[in-house]
Formats: C-alpha cells, sequence, structure tokens
C-alpha cells in the first residue's frame, strides 16, 4: 500500500473476501491507479508474498522459467500486473490442480482485460473467480460503500450527502482515482495528464503497434467530444483521416484496458443489441472533463458538454456500484426510431430501472416524458423510473417516476 494514500474502504471488500475463500484463484482487474494493489495488500497483505511483475528483471525470471519463478514465490502470493508474463497461467493451473482443494493460493491483478480474460477462459476456467476494480463511486468517496442504490431502497428512505451545485462539478473535474479523492491537495489537471501519458506509454504500445501516438491522442479527445452521443466510427475515422479498422482497434484497446464504457441499445430481442450503434463513455468523468479541456466548474457546467458530463457519472456510479458487488452490469439505452431516448436502462431480475439525466436543477413533469413512453412500450417489465438531476428536490414527475438528485442516487 502506498505510504501517501490513505486506504479508502471500497465495496468489494466482502466479495473479495469471499472469493478467496471458495476459489484457489482470484483475478482482480481494472483500470490502473484505481486501486486494485491497495485493496489485496490491506486485506490479504499480512498473510501474502506481493510480487509485483511490472520491473523488468522480474517479468523476464517469470518468462523465462515460470516453473522456477512460482517455485520462488509460492501460494499464498499476490502476483501483480499479471499481464506481463501470461506464460504463467498454465503453470499456475498445475499448481492449483495438485492442491484443488485449497483456497485462495493465488491472487492476481491486471490493467487489461484483453490478455486476461483469453489467459483465465484456458488456463483457469472453474479455479479464478474474476471480479473488476474500478476508480471509487461515489459511495466510496463519502465513506458509505454499502450505501444501495436507490431502486434497492425505496424513495421513502433515500439517503443521501447534498452536494452545493459547485462542490458536485468540482468533484466531477476530479474524478473517481483514489490518490486524487484521498488527496485533495493534488492538482488533478497535472495527475490526469501524467495518467494518459503513462496509460499511452504502456498498455497502448503493449496491446497495438501504434506508430504516431499523438494521433492516438487526438482520437482520445474526438473520442471524448462525443461522450453519451451514438457513436459512428465512420464519421470518426474519416474526420480522423485514418482507416476504420485503426479506429476500431483502439477502440477495443480503450474498452479491454477500461478506460470506456460501451453502451448498447436496448431490444427486447437480445440478439439486436449486439448490431446495433452504440454509444461510448469514458470509465471515469474526470479524464472525460480532461480530454475536452475543462478546467472550472463554471465552464463544465455551462458548457455543451454539460450533459455529457452528468450522462457520464450517472452511468458510472450504476457500473461501478453493481461491479464492485462481484456483479455483471446490465445497463442499456433505449431510443425509437423517432429520436425518443431513455439514457439508461439498468437491467435487475428480468425487469428494468429506467433513468433520465437531466441538467436542470429545477425537475418538472416534461423531464419524464422519455419515461413515459418507455413505460407504454415495456409496462410488463418496467420498474419505477428516476429522472436524476445535479440538484437537491426530489419530487414525482407521474407514476412511477421520481425526480432524484445525483447525490442520492
Amino acid at each position: 500500500m502506498r505510504p501517501d494514500v490513505p486506504y479508502i474502504a471500497r465495496s468489494l471488500e466482502p466479495v473479495l473476501q469471499r472469493a478467496a475463500t471458495e476459489f484457489p484463484a482470484v483475478v482482480l482487474t481494472g483500470p490502473r491507479q484505481s486501486g486494485k494493489t491497495t485493496l489485496l495488500q490491506s486485506l490479504f497483505g499480512e498473510r501474502y508474498r506481493y510480487v509485483s511483475l511490472e520491473p523488468p528483471d522480474v517479468r523476464l525470471s517469470a518468462r523465462e522459467d515460470p516453473r522456477m519463478f512460482l517455485d520462488l514465490n509460492p501460494p499464498p502470493v499476490i502476483f501483480d500486473e499479471v499481464q506481463y508474463a501470461p506464460g504463467l497461467f498454465p503453470f499456475i493451473k498445475e499448481q492449483i490442480d495438485a492442491n484443488r482443494h485449497e483456497a485462495g493460493q493465488f491472487l492476481l491483478t491486471g490493467s487489461q482485460n484483453l490478455l486476461l480474460s483469453e489467459k483465465v477462459t484456458e488456463s483457469l476456467v472453474g479455479r479464478a473467480a474474476t471480479l473488476r476494480l474500478f476508480p471509487l463511486s461515489r459511495r466510496e468517496a463519502e465513506g458509505r460503500p454499502a450505501l444501495p442504490l436507490a431502486w434497492e431502497h425505496g424513495p421513502a428512505s433515500l439517503p443521501g450527502i447534498s452536494y452545493s451545485f459547485g462542490e458536485l462539478w468540482k468533484r466531477f473535474l476530479r474524478g473517481g482515482y483514489p490518490e486524487l479523492v484521498a488527496n485533495p491537495g493534488r492538482d488533478e489537471r497535472m495527475w490526469h495528464a501524467s495518467y494518459v501519458q503513462t496509460y499511452l506509454e504502456r498498455d497502448l504500445r503493449m496491446l497495438r503497434q501504434i506508430g504516431d501516438l499523438s494521433q492516438f491522442q487526438i482520437f482520445l479527445r474526438a473520442l471524448a467530444a462525443r461522450s453519451a452521443q451514438l457513436l459512428n466510427l465512420a464519421d470518426l475515422a474519416r474526420d480522423l483521416g485514418v482507416a476504420l479498422n485503426t479506429v476500431k482497434a483502439w477502440l477495443s484497446v480503450l474498452e479491454a484496458t477500461y478506460q470506456v464504457i460501451v453502451l448498447r441499445p436496448y431490444f427486447a430481442n437480445v440478439g439486436k443489441r449486439l448490431v446495433k450503434t452504440p454509444k461510448v463513455y469514458f470509465t471515469d468523468v474526470g479524464t472525460l472533463c480532461y480530454l475536452v479541456g475543462l478546467r472550472d466548474p463554471e465552464h463544465a457546467s455551462s458548457g455543451p458538454m454539460a450533459g455529457a458530463i452528468l450522462e457520464t457519472a450517472v452511468l458510472s456510479e450504476v457500473v461501478k456500484t453493481l461491479a464492485h458487488r462481484g456483479l455483471e452490469p446490465q445497463v442499456y439505452f433505449w431510443r425509437t426510431a423517432a429520436g425518443t431516448e431513455v439514457d439508461l436502462l439498468v437491467e435487475v431480475e428480468g425487469k428494468q430501472v429506467p433513468i433520465e439525466v437531466k441538467l436542470s436543477a429545477t425537475p418538472h413533469p416534461g423531464m419524464a416524458s422519455a419515461i413515459k413512453r418507455w413505460k407504454q412500450d415495456f409496462h410488463e417489465t418496467a420498474m419505477p423510473g428516476y429522472v436524476v438531476h445535479p440538484g437537491d428536490v426530489r419530487i414525482p414527475l407521474g407514476a412511477g417516476i421520481l425526480a432524484l438528485p445525483f447525490a442520492a442516487l
């Protein structure tokens, strides 16, 4: 655990502890700097040896003689950034199979899903629990990691910490990475600039052979400017002057390293969800604000990206809260041919929670029109809906629709 970063309790803690008592291995993935190492060392550091595979000499040792490497670092052990030595997985499988009934032998972390998922499928199927850790949710940053989502505890008992309008947008600009939340004095723009550069140098070059990093940076900013919009990759490729397959490859890298969330449209026919035009959101709202050049709360809240920023914050909160319980978030958007759209649909046990995101802090019934339309078409599976806004007002906007402050989501 880094001494300069105070520990913040995470919602994933009980899930991680339970997984370590039920599976021989636990794989913890998520974006860089989301707190994976800190979490594992906090929970298991006294009992587990810690080995980072990031240093080149350690990485080389693991690659050249994996069996000897494992002999020198026997369980229980934490292998950090294990994507640097994917050849270890068959030998980890070999050791697990020799002691199949012993839980919690290996705790593995990785910042990339692309390599890990393939190797885990091949070598650790049935032997490993795979969990994800994103940057801090609002609940975790407030010190209330177990707080349920709004629809899980009913509108009559919705708890929430009230933020002033300016404070809320300051939080959006800063984002949810633990270093920035735990250290209010850190300069967020310098931190995000360093993060993006480090990410480019390490992950991008490892996953794809990129000749011109500056062109990829332009792509990042162009993608951020299209956040929360229908994403036409052909148009984006044409605007950037690069091949469509290049843009697709770059987007796949961002998704594989948890930098973006690809949101697909909702259809009752599940197959259609995979082929229609998606939306793309950055996982961390602070990263989004940095990439589009926002520096202060006033410009963020009143500029052309304000709606996308708030929508990103809402989606991110839902995804983080569910993923940090060990669940696979099932989140979509809904859009008709005429353009009527519900920003988010959260699937809950075969039913859906519709969520609209509105910038106005003065909610009125007209803001719920898209949810009302959706409820007409999907009334059999519709759960109560919410219009999430940046103010502090909670009022009904129609039958089964509540205006809800972001701070109470």
